[in-house]
């Protein structure tokens, strides 16, 4: 297998359009897909240099065939430019096939995608750059107790791999958010809240320090600025549970709403919490109010971690007769932004006109609102936009994202699963043509079953690690389609396309450049022009089931 990984690196850096200095993706074989695979001497990283001229063209390519962030050069108004299938240019005449070790690569690659001979259709892309929409705040992944763990079974150069690749501005996916649990939650090694002794201590008079497990996180996140460089990260946290002598229930799980007599002490609970991460160095951008506020109310039979169930209605009375006073009180809490929701799209908007009617103050609190893609294939994404139309003063987020959830799913990591590089992708260009401004995954890593985690809550990750190896999943490449070429502070664009197997997003970027994102869902390849009233068409020619993000000055 070692002499078979070199071998395979050394032909995918002959053929690879990559510029020299990125290091191309060593590919690996599952009868599930097709995974990068890093060890603790090598990884693949993504440099480029974006064009200098205008109408010159930058193209950055994955596909299920095994193309893994591609680079390509073309021109506006130009012959057709043609992306290969994948990493081997099989079946165009230009293959070196008297190799047996190409041969064994080029039969895995083509196990995964049938060759077929492009539609005489085409697809046309209208960008219009003067019709503007929301900002872009980020993208990022979570940092859960899971997720420490994992990292301390890794070397330190695995461990440096992960950070690099997510958050270095230079070779990875330039990620600039990161959601961290207050306390426990389902991706830990067992539940836990702050403060679980005295019980009936509503003064928190044990909670004058930080758990061993977040100062063992801050330690890592840490060294994760250090390796990456990367000192602008948007922290935000959200509680799956309080202790349990405030719940109805006292317990972690279960049917359970906050007792009457601890709504002031739990709001505290958020105000210390902030307090004490700022003081140990790892200040807050905003916190939620709180994990799937449904999960202890309508699913507690199927829901078996962390959860605190609350009507929308007490809810409002909560934010605006506690949590929100006290968040302003604090020197530290109140430059904290305060999400709202953090459940699923269906909830949107009337939770927050639920919200409103325990307490007309209640929204005035919230700076955004934050929603997770659990139920985004049965729930119209015109929810976002009713709700960006309501309250328009208030940014929305996806704030958790992960695969294998669904009860007919595998619930693990599906290695080098495109299906669920697929459904990221598309959900993330369908959420951003919705109002979104930035979208979160779940877990950085997780092992092999999908975890830890106690409540055997498994599912996928971006990053899969074995102990001695890593694998980048296709969605790792997916989000970077994303995150990498989409900084803060881009403007999403108007454009359209005019065929349903290809679906787009358009941004402007802060220094000017134009990105324009899209998915051929076809399982041929398609004629694609982009039209740019500046410029003109930009012709392009894309392989089946695959992912392009285009940059132009």
């Amino acid at each position: 297998m070692l002499v078979y990984g070199i071998l395979l690196q050394l032909v995918i850096s002959i053929v690879s359009a990559n510029t020299a200095s990125s290091k191309p993706c060593v590919l690996k074989s599952f009868n599930t897909g097709l995974v990068c695979v890093c060890n603790s001497t090598y990884c693949d990283t993504l440099i480029f240099k974006l064009p200098v001229k205008v109408g010159d063209v930058l193209i950055i390519s994955s596909s299920k065939s095994g193309l893994r962030f591609h680079e390509s050069q073309a021109r506006f108004n130009e012959s057709m430019k043609r992306i290969p299938h994948g990493p081997f240019h099989y079946g165009d005449g230009n293959s070196d096939t008297s190799s047996r070790y190409m041969n064994k690569i080029i039969k895995v690659v083509k196990k995964f995608e049938g060759i077929e001979e492009p539609l005489d259709s085409y697809v046309n892309i209208m960008v219009n750059k003067s019709n503007k929409f929301q900002s872009v705040i980020g993208f990022g992944g979570a940092f859960t107790g899971s997720v420490s763990y994992n990292l301390k079974q890794l070397s330190k150069e695995l461990q440096d791999h992960i950070y690099q690749g997510y958050y270095s501005k230079e070779v990875g996916l330039a990620y600039n958010m990161m959601r961290i649990p207050i306390g426990g939650c389902d991706f830990d090694l067992s539940p836990w809240a702050y403060n679980e002794e005295p019980v009936h201590d509503i003064f928190l008079s044990n909670f004058t320090k930080l758990d061993d497990r977040d100062i063992e996180k801050i330690h890592q996140i840490n060294e994760l600025k250090k390796i990456t460089k990367n000192q602008e990260i948007k922290i935000f946290g959200a509680a799956w549970s309080p202790p349990k002598w405030m719940k109805s229930n006292n317990d972690y799980t279960g049917f359970s709403v906050l007792r009457d007599e601890y709504y002031q002490t739990w709001a505290d609970y958020h105000v210390k919490y902030l307090e004490l991460m700022a003081k140990n160095g790892l200040p807050f951008w905003a916190i939620s109010t709180g994990n799937e506020p449904l999960n202890g109310i309508i699913f507690p039979y199927f829901v078996h971690f962390m959860s605190l169930g609350w009507d929308p209605i007490l809810q409002g009375k909560w934010v605006a007769d506690n949590l929100g006073p006290a968040m302003k009180m604090s020197p530290v809490a109140k430059n904290v932004k305060l999400l709202g929701c953090d459940d699923q799209r269906y909830t949107l908007p009337g939770w927050f006109e639920q919200m409103y009617k325990g307490s007309p103050n209640s929204t005035e609190f919230l700076d955004g609102v934050a929603v997770h893609w659990y139920a985004d294939k049965v729930t119209s994404a015109d929810y976002l936009d009713q709700t960006a139309e309501q309250f328009p003063n208030k940014f929305i987020i996806a704030s958790e994202a992960s695969s294998g959830d669904r009860p007919w799913d595998l619930h693990k990591p599906e290695l080098g699963s495109w299906n669920r590089f697929e459904d990221y992708f598309l959900d993330i260009i369908e959420d951003f043509n919705h109002y979104v401004s930035a979208w979160v995954d779940w877990n950085l890593v997780l092992d092999e079953s999908g975890g830890p985690n106690y409540a055997n809550n498994y599912v996928d990750a971006a990053i899969v690690q074995t102990g001695s190896e890593l694998y980048k999943q296709p969605i790792f490449y997916g989000l970077g389609h994303f995150s990498r070429f989409v900084p803060e502070g881009s403007v999403r664009i108007k454009s359209k396309s005019s065929n349903k197997y290809v679906k787009s997003v358009s941004f402007l970027r802060p220094d000017g450049y134009t990105v324009v994102i899209l998915y051929n869902m076809a399982e041929h390849y398609l004629h694609v022009n982009i039209f740019d009233h500046d410029h003109g068409a930009l012709r392009l020619d894309l392989p089946a089931k695959s992912a392009h993000t285009v940059v132009y000055k």
